[in-house]
């Protein structure tokens, strides 16, 4: 699970936002996580 932040800690409703750059690193942790486990060949 890759945890980004929310505005004020609001997570699961309709009032949930987190900034397209906080989802860009969440998207990097993932891509740099996914690409070490493939080179360790799983």
């Amino acid at each position: 699970m890759i945890f980004v932040p929310s505005r004020k800690g609001i997570s699961h409703s309709p009032e949930e936002y987190t900034s397209p750059e906080d989802m860009a690193k969440g998207a990097g942790v993932l891509l740099r996580t996914v690409l070490k486990l493939d080179k360790q060949g799983l």
